[in-house]
């Protein structure tokens, strides 16, 4: 993995890693905020969601990595569609935010996934030509207790499709929960026991959760992680079971990204913060708490990472992992890499724009 793409607030950057380490290569759409962008390992086609702010939510595909762009219509909420925002009410569903894309399996080339606001999954079976919304979870019979986790609407930030089973994808919601799918988004379920809910009237409820991330391990895809707002939460069964990772008042308890070994589904790593009401880094020193057991210990890597006055936060999309590297960079521009699984950090960046996701990709 040679490349790292680095979606900001001010520009879409694609770094390249040479023999002299990592150079910018390309900058791309530069004073546009880029809420996310990744590289589809199928077919190497780069994808870019840009946030316009007043004109609404772009779509951008580049088949000669960043040289050239091409725009495609961005998904739309069929006529009619209602969501319930805060407060109760009803207003027209519009596309709000594109938090996330995903590829579909190895055995559909043209399969594509989008995760919005306001909580709509979206599918495309043309390679993202045309979009069409999931309508078996739009109406799922628990989106009327799907709530705003730090926007007014519910937000799907996480899609993972099982790479022995194409029709078995499963998501993230904020707030919803951990859903699946073995019916390529027919129908759907709840996968939310074991997770606790702690400002829920029932802390055990079976929707209304609130994951930050949701990841897997390619060793085992039954091994599943999530940062969640209430803790860090392991599954070893695909989702139907949670294990607490991090009781409160541990240190990496609350946080927004996970990363997951390739090799082994025991290692992890969490990039903590203090608080829901201080996002920031826990003591003004930035660490990354990495297991190696499983989630039973946690250990702090700092060597590197700014370690006085720091206000950096991670975001859910803003750390990845290729093997051995680790890439992250904060709401401050900052930018590091990690080339020994995160005992040892280099700064690439100090003064971008907020980094809103990193990704790794050939």
């Amino acid at each position: 993995m040679n490349t790292l793409i680095v979606a900001t607030r001010k520009a879409l950057l694609l770094y390249r890693r040479t023999d002299l380490g990592w150079t910018l290569e390309r900058e791309c759409f530069p004073g546009v905020p880029c809420s996310y962008a990744y590289c589809d390992p199928r077919n190497q086609t780069l994808w870019a969601a840009l946030d316009h702010g007043h004109w609404g939510q772009k779509l951008h595909r580049s088949r000669d990595r960043g040289a050239t762009w091409e725009e495609i219509p961005a998904p739309k909420y069929p006529d009619g569609a209602q969501v319930l925002v805060e407060g109760g009410d009803n207003k027209p569903a519009t596309l709000e935010y594109i938090w996330v894309m995903a590829p579909g399996g190895a055995d559909e080339p043209e399969r594509l996934y989008m995760g919005t606001n306001p909580g709509g999954l979206f599918a495309s079976d043309d390679g993202g030509d045309t979009w069409s919304l999931v309508l078996g979870l739009w109406d799922h019979e628990s989106r009327d207790k799907w709530f705003g986790g730090g926007r007014d609407t519910p937000g799907i930030h996480s899609i993972l499709v099982d790479p022995r089973d194409s029709a078995r994808i499963q998501i993230g919601i904020s707030c919803g929960g951990v859903f699946e799918s073995r019916d390529h988004g027919a129908t759907w379920r709840a996968q939310n026991a074991g997770v606790r809910c702690d400002f829920l009237p029932d802390p055990t409820a079976t929707v209304g959760h609130d994951p930050h991330f949701v990841a897997a391990s390619r060793a085992d895809p039954d091994a599943l992680w999530q940062q969640n707002h209430c803790g860090i939460f392991r599954s070893r069964d695909g989702g139907e079971t949670w294990e607490d990772c991090a009781p409160p008042g541990s240190v990496p308890y609350f946080g927004f990204p996970v990363a997951v070994s390739d090799t082994d589904a025991n290692i992890a790593w969490v990039v903590p913060a203090v608080s829901d009401e201080q996002r920031m880094a826990v003591g003004g020193r930035l660490r990354v708490c990495r297991t190696v057991d499983g989630g039973r210990t946690w250990r702090d890597q700092r060597e590197g990472l700014p370690q006085a006055r720091c206000y950096d936060l991670v975001f859910r999309h803003a750390l990845d992992l290729a093997g051995d590297v680790l890439a992250m960079g904060s709401t401050s521009g900052n930018l590091w890499v990690s080339h020994d699984g995160g005992e040892h950090w280099q700064a690439l960046e100090h003064h971008l724009a907020p980094i809103y996701s990193v990704r790794f990709a050939p």
